[in-house]
């Protein structure tokens, strides 16, 4: 098994990734309950880049004061303030070799803990399915969101923007919009989410709209060298098997309008990245997005397995690997399989219970 390929670097843009490894957003409510970076979560980054990870995703961050907010204790970039706390986590994987992108989120109905207000916003005014995740603090079921206006919108695109731009202004690399798994902006590509009778709703390209608007916004704002992603998912936090009942044709024009966005990248996120997308066809959703957006695409989903990543990348469907719980299991994955180590087994129970946050012993 020819692993040279994991080791080979990526050039995105004009940044260069020293391998075609990197570590996945994962939600790790560690930060304090005013949204600021801390020491333990300093540690936690640096360890990743240490480990020998050439990219890393920092976990979903909420870019405003408003309704962004997913998670009690989940770190934000709202403020000038916490945008210069997170410049510590910046410089320490920087100095450990690591190029290093912030994922902005927005929560849409999604929310289990909002220090700001009560209240949720989404495409239209649907129960979530589902319950909250117990830890990550939340407790029964979803509350039904209101239905964002179009001026809402308009001031969500501009909180990305505006988050975009401290995440550039305190070192990062690039940021990851959070397009994925129920949130704001894959409510709105979600048939039964989005209810919608205007131009944001109904058909795939309609409910695709806003994605496009936000990822052009943000692309102009920040300069030609700063990095802007995307991270697309069928699944969601909420409802983990639901597929876009279009297959195919959604997949075409969900992706090709991402591609002509002005995205750098697009990271495609499955249960499993290297199984079909639908039960008709053999095509993988990575593959897809390769194939309609001509983007570079970053694939997750059991690819801690190295045979898996290997043949991932190999495919060329994918231009690099994120792990989650590979990474979770094994902060030094990249340097374990360089040096033929064995990899340590992810423990969902000692990692997630009872409360989703960073363990003491990831950092060993």
């Amino acid at each position: 098994m020819d692993k040279n390929i994991l080791f080979h670097s990526y050039k995105m843009n004009n940044t260069v990734i020293k391998n075609r490894v990197g570590v996945a957003p994962m939600t790790r409510i560690s930060a304090t309950e005013e949204g600021y970076i801390t020491d333990k979560m300093i540690k936690y980054y640096r360890s990743f880049a240490k480990g020998g990870f050439g990219l890393i995703i920092t976990e979903g961050t909420y870019i405003d004061d408003q309704n962004s907010q997913t998670y009690h204790n989940q770190p934000g970039i709202a403020f000038e303030g916490q945008a210069q706390a997170w410049k510590k986590v910046v410089d320490a994987v920087h100095a450990e070799g690591g190029k290093i992108f912030m994922q902005l989120q927005h929560t849409g109905p999604l929310s289990q803990g909002n220090r700001f207000t009560e209240k949720k916003i989404a495409p239209s005014a649907i129960q979530p399915k589902g319950e909250q995740l117990t830890f990550y603090l939340g407790e029964g079921k979803f509350t039904v969101p209101r239905e964002i206006t179009k001026a809402e919108m308009n001031a969500v695109k501009n909180n990305f923007v505006e988050a975009a731009k401290r995440a550039e202004s305190v070192g990062f690399d690039g940021v990851e919009l959070h397009g994925a798994n129920g949130y704001l902006l894959d409510s709105f590509l979600t048939e039964y989410t989005n209810q919608r009778t205007d131009e944001y709703g109904g058909s795939p390209k309609n409910r695709v709209r806003f994605l496009v608007e936000i990822s052009r916004e943000v692309t102009k704002a920040v300069g030609s060298d700063f990095i802007v992603g995307m991270r697309i998912s069928q699944s969601k936090v909420n409802d983990y098997f639901y597929k876009w009942s279009g297959k195919k044709e959604d997949a075409n024009i969900i992706f090709t309008s991402l591609g002509q966005s002005g995205l750098d990248y697009i990271h495609v996120t499955e249960y499993d990245a290297l199984q079909p997308a639908f039960a008709e066809g053999e095509e993988t959703l990575v593959s897809l997005a390769k194939k309609y957006s001509l983007l570079p695409i970053i694939a997750n989903g059991q690819l801690e397995n190295v045979e898996n990543a290997i043949n991932m990348l190999k495919s060329g469907d994918a231009d690099l690997i994120a792990l989650g719980k590979g990474a979770l299991a094994n902060h030094d994955w990249v340097r374990k399989v360089e040096n033929e180590v064995e990899l340590s087994v992810f423990n969902p129970t000692a990692v997630l219970h009872p409360v989703a946050d960073i363990k003491d012993f990831e950092m060993e």
